[in-house]
């Protein structure tokens, strides 16, 4: 098991990073939100899961251990194999994802390219009571859970972001990160701070 990859980035690729340790070039598979941190010529550490299987050897790599933690949970679940863990992983933040999970909300995980309603439906049935509550903090760091988009402003900000054409799943997850570092905002404030992430 290769469980840590500490190196240099040689090349970020849609998908993917080539991390040179000790002279070897290690292709890693990521989420999009680790990819986003990585720059090339600059040194990176990685926390990895590495998957054989018949037809190939895949290592995966993340910057967090919560993220290593939901990939391991998301994995477990019958049907569900690494390729689809990692969509979940780059559509919604892993704060956001637990927090779906834990409140058993299928219609933001089958908004994730490849996730149908029945397989969001067995991550909610299988891991509702396994997802360790403190994965739902927001990324602020605040302590507390992500809230949920429950407030008015907050369904009206989510419907305004879509018909701008943004995805569901980073729509709903910007908004109630944003709600849950301020449940008071109104719709228009919600809108303009969401959209300086989405972009």
């Amino acid at each position: 098991m290769i469980a840590y990859l500490s190196g240099v980035v040689r090349e970020v690729r849609e998908a993917s990073a080539v991390v040179v340790t000790g002279g070897v070039g290690y292709e890693v598979q990521c989420p999009a939100g680790t990819l986003a941190k990585l720059a090339v010529g600059q040194p990176a550490e990685l926390n990895t899961r590495f998957v054989v299987r018949e037809d190939a050897q895949l290592l995966f790599g993340f910057l967090d251990a919560d993220s290593v933690r939901l990939f391991d949970l998301l994995t477990g679940v019958s049907g569900v194999g690494p390729k689809l863990a990692l969509a979940l992983l780059s559509a919604i933040p892993v704060s956001a994802l637990a927090q779906g999970l834990l409140s058993g909300d299928v219609k933001l995980l089958s908004s994730v390219s490849g996730v149908g309603k029945k397989t969001a439906e067995r991550l909610v049935l299988e891991l509702q009571n396994k997802v360790p509550e403190h994965l739902a903090a927001p990324a602020t760091g605040s302590g507390g859970r992500a809230a949920p988009v429950a407030t008015t402003a907050g369904r009206d900000a989510v419907d305004a972001l879509l018909a701008l054409g943004f995805r569901e799943a980073q729509v709903r997850a910007a908004v109630a990160e944003l709600l849950a570092s301020d449940p008071a905002q109104s719709a228009d404030a919600l809108i303009r701070r969401a959209l300086g992430r989405l972009r």
